[in-house]
């Protein structure tokens, strides 16, 4: 990964690397979703302590490292100072929003009502399905309606 990482998650990154684990054996051995594991590891999510300090333990990672994962973050900043992505993959969700967007709002609201889907209340997975034509990237995202309030 080259941009601009937080230095804590960088050394993460280096000792996951090191000792040649995926995301899905950290989730094995966590309790934990892959997704969501990196996503704190990149600082857009917190874990309880519990978690940090077995994560900690897995990767030998420092005090430093337990207190970036508990810490709350500050969400949205994982891209840096990018406010479009410029990497192929993110950028690919990116389009998809721009493209699908407007569409995905009116059928929400078409379906629920006034109202959003939480990133609060959320989860998210990814799938890989094997394909003769090519293999196929599933991303589910389900997350709680919660509707406008009227005052």
């Amino acid at each position: 990964v080259t941009m601009n990482l937080h230095p804590i998650t960088e050394s993460i990154l280096k000792a996951k690397a090191e000792r040649g684990l995926t995301w899905a054996q950290l989730s094995e051995q966590l309790g934990a979703t892959d997704v969501w594991i990196a996503s704190c590891v990149y600082g857009e999510n917190s874990m309880l302590p519990a978690m940090a300090d077995k994560l900690c333990g897995l990767l030998d990672l420092d005090r430093s490292a337990r207190t970036f994962l508990t810490e709350y973050p500050i969400k949205g900043n994982s891209l840096g100072v990018r406010t479009i992505p410029t990497d192929p993959l993110m950028y690919r969700f990116y389009e998809i929003l721009c493209v699908y967007g407007t569409s995905l709002k009116e059928v929400i609201q078409e379906k629920c009502g006034d109202g959003i889907m939480s990133a609060i209340d959320f989860t998210l997975s990814v799938e890989k399905v094997n394909d003769p034509k090519g293999d196929r990237v599933v991303v589910q995202m389900n997350g709680k309606f919660l509707p406008y309030r009227r005052f």
